[in-house]
């Protein structure tokens, strides 16, 4: 459903581009001028049922026309999969440019590199809303101290059990990551046609809690340099504990070792699987799926009993780009579109998180099935490096290859993880 109307002279205007995938380039440039009437271009990812969220927009576009006369809207809905060079293209040639784009948040970094987005530090600070971001959306939109957008969802992953499964087999949700293991390994000798818990060697943010947990880190920052962390002792334990899930005991190397985050997901909705590490984005497709009303979700665990994993804060933001010649007008369409009441009503249509305390608590008070996503944020999620350099590791496939050759007995743990070392440093380097 691609909605389009005309309200206060202002039409917001659905549609559907082809992209091909490419890495951005340098930005052409600022542009001169705040106009304060005329065209707006939004730029916003299409979602697999895209009806509910342009519903959503189409409303707060609505609320937007009628404060802002003589301004017309474009809302475009692209790709996701294939965003990058159209995005790349709108860096390089603002006459194509959109005044506004969402983004995901770990090509921030990236995307202020390019010089594509505007900074906003001044605008973000006297907003009133801002100051019930969470820290690490917060962080999300920060590079090098300045802000460049506003965050509008953010997602956690948790842990998804069959409570049937449990129930029957006596079993209670684990509280150590230890206990996760054992659990795991008990399902699949009880159950062997069941995953115990189904993980994936491509699956970096379902990995990544167990390195967090363990007391790793990906990288540690000194100035503006990064250097890679993969391979110290503490991010080695955790990285151990992963891979250790792997194996005929639970999830055969042989299925597992290419899974990533949506085959996992996939294989506990469709009833292959007693456990799965899955998003708050995953809710509806699980509850489509075979396990639909026999599962329930807890924080995943860490290696202190009751303690929570740190999870990967994933998710989109919003930002203005650098080119737009209505900036004033951009950003207060930006606060419109990543405002409370449009995250709130999002959150209805679509079920994304809400990046805002106050409405997050709210969301979970309406909808349980959140509170232990909400949990797993307060207790304290993590990110990636916020560095260009992310981007090629991502690309690369750096930490899936490191954990699929540990699983299939190419490397050990040590040499893995030096090896992805090696490569995360090469990029950082070459990031500058």
């Amino acid at each position: 459903m691609t909605p389009s109307g005309r309200l206060s002279g202002v039409v917001a205007l659905v549609a559907v581009t082809a992209l091909a995938a490419c890495a951005p380039s340098t930005s052409a440039g600022a542009a001169r001028g705040d106009e304060r009437t005329g065209r707006l271009r939004v730029w916003l990812f299409r979602e697999v049922d895209n009806g509910p969220k342009a519903a959503v927009v189409g409303k707060a576009v609505d609320a937007f026309a009628r404060e802002h006369r003589g301004v017309r809207v474009d809302v475009t809905y692209i790709p996701v999969e294939t965003r990058a060079q159209r995005i790349k293209a709108a860096f390089n040639d603002p006459r194509s440019a959109p005044d506004v784009i969402e983004y995901g948040n770990t090509d921030t970094a990236g995307y202020v590199r390019d010089g594509g987005l505007a900074d906003v530090t001044a605008d973000f600070a006297a907003w009133p809303e801002a100051r019930d971001t969470d820290p690490a959306a917060r962080s999300s939109v920060t590079v090098d101290g300045k802000v460049y957008g506003a965050p509008l969802f953010v997602g956690v992953r948790a842990l998804y059990y069959r409570t049937d499964v449990f129930r029957e087999l006596g079993l209670r949700p684990p509280r150590t990551q230890a206990a996760l293991a054992e659990t795991a390994r008990r399902i699949h000798r009880e159950r062997p046609e069941l995953y115990g818990l189904v993980v994936g060697g491509s699956y970096t943010y379902g990995a990544l809690p167990f390195v967090w947990a363990s007391g790793g880190a990906i990288a540690k920052k000194k100035g503006r340099k990064y250097t890679a962390a993969i391979d110290s002792e503490a991010a080695k334990r955790g990285i151990a504990a992963y891979t250790g899930l792997f194996g005929e005991h639970n999830c055969p190397p042989a299925k597992c070792a290419q899974l990533g985050g949506n085959a996992t997901v996939e294989a506990f909705a469709s009833g292959k699987a007693a456990m799965a590490i899955g998003g708050d984005f995953s809710h509806r497709a699980v509850e489509n799926g075979k396990a639909g009303g026999r599962y329930a979700v807890v924080p995943l665990p860490g290696t202190e009993d009751g303690s929570i994993a740190p999870a990967f804060a994933g998710g989109n933001n919003l930002g203005v780009l650098k080119s737009s010649s209505h900036r004033t007008l951009a950003v207060e369409l930006m606060r419109a579109l990543a405002g409370k009441r449009t995250q709130a009503e999002l959150f209805d249509a679509m079920g994304f998180l809400p990046t805002y305390t106050d409405v997050r608590r709210e969301a979970a008070r309406r909808r349980p099935y959140v509170e232990p996503f909400v949990r797993t944020l307060s207790a304290g999620a993590a990110f990636v490096p916020v560095t260009p350099a992310w981007s090629a590791i991502d690309a690369g496939q750096v930490l899936p290859v490191m954990f699929q050759e540990i699983v299939s007995g190419r490397r050990s743990v040590d040499a893995a993880a030096s090896a992805a070392a090696q490569k995360m440093n090469s990029a950082f380097r070459a990031a500058g």
